[in-house]
């Protein structure tokens, strides 16, 4: 598993997902429990995971629903 992602934003990880889901790409959130331990505050990243060999196409699906996200 790679990393795609990694925001503050509460509502990219769920935006990034369904957009991967749609196209048949699978996807892993990380850090979702401490995030929830720290409060719900914004302090800790979460991170969005898809397999290595899907990362090109998850990267190029993003970008073309206009999903700003840094590589």
């Amino acid at each position: 598993m790679e990393e795609l992602l990694r925001t503050n934003d509460i509502t990219l990880i769920p935006l990034a997902r369904a957009v991967l889901e749609d196209e048949g790409i699978d996807s892993f959130e990380l850090d979702v429990n401490m995030s929830i331990l720290e409060g719900s505050i914004g302090i800790l990243p979460r991170r969005l995971m898809v397999r290595s060999d899907e990362i090109d196409d998850a990267r190029r699906v993003l970008r073309e629903y206009g999903v700003r996200f840094e590589d």
